[in-house]
């Protein structure tokens, strides 16, 4: 009975260490983009912002924009998707607690978290690279919102129609299943976690990438849609209405699409 009472009590502690290091990177993340996009609105003509950055005109990407860019995306996806992954983070921990390994059980979350985290970084360099690509053939702003209608409507379509493939169905239905996914993946060890951590980071990657390919049709540092594609997601993961939810959603992309297209060639 002590030892229950003595693992509950540790059990809490890990728990409250978990959320409350999550819940700590991810505001730092939104205080980071709450901070980027108020400078980015301040600036009171285009080319300002890239006075402020110290970057070099649009069109003109070399290492430095690129790694500024993939920063971007970067602390981007960890304020968007950390909340979504909490559950599995702090189940993880648990998990881990009721093992008795030898390795600590949070330095093996620690490791389980910089692998999903690892996995959305190599999103971000390929975001990076998409970016400078539109930048490059002028159809990014350099306020990183869309210069193409007709590529707008087609990212949204694309993302809408993406919401009812039985990749996106697979993918989402083992980010909802953490129970599931940990006792059919769990690897013992520091290694074994970040292992596990890059495959679910990879599930969420396939549930969750058109969705963020919105963000080139609507805004990248728009705040109020990276906000809500932030709980959708989180919505998606957790909701039991999932399937309707995906669904609906993938309804209202193509409609938004359609529109953006037909306001494209009334223009």
């Amino acid at each position: 009975m002590a030892y229950d009472t003595v693992l509950e009590a540790t059990l809490r502690r890990d728990r409250w260490i978990v959320v409350a290091s999550l819940a700590g990177v991810a505001a730092l993340a939104w205080v980071y983009l709450v901070v980027l996009a108020k400078a980015m609105a301040s600036m009171e003509n285009p080319s300002g912002w890239h006075a402020f950055m110290g970057l070099m005109p649009m069109g003109r990407w070399g290492p430095l924009e690129y790694a500024l860019g993939f920063a971007m995306w970067a602390l981007m996806m960890v304020g968007m998707m950390i909340p979504s992954a909490a559950p599995m983070i702090v189940l993880h921990a648990r998990i881990a607690r009721h093992g008795q390994t030898r390795d600590d059980p949070l330095a093996s979350t620690t490791a389980f978290a910089a692998g999903y985290l690892l996995t959305w970084s190599a999103f971000s360099l390929v975001a990076a690279a998409i970016q400078g690509a539109l930048v490059e053939i002028a159809l990014v702003t350099d306020r990183m919102t869309s210069a193409s209608a007709r590529l707008a409507g087609i990212l949204f379509i694309a993302a809408g129609l993406y919401q009812w493939t039985p990749m996106k169905h697979a993918c989402l239905t083992s980010c909802r299943s953490p129970i599931q996914f940990l006792s059919q993946h769990w690897r013992p060890g520091r290694w074994g976690a970040l292992r596990m951590g890059i495959e679910h980071g990879a599930y969420c990657v396939g549930c969750c990438w058109a969705l963020m390919g919105v963000l080139f049709a609507a805004g990248i540092m728009n705040l109020a849609w990276i906000a809500a594609i932030a709980a959708f997601v989180l919505i998606e993961k957790v909701a039991p209405f999932s399937a309707w939810t995906r669904r609906a959603a993938g309804a209202l992309l193509v409609t938004l699409g359609l529109v953006t297209l037909a306001g494209s060639a009334a223009a």
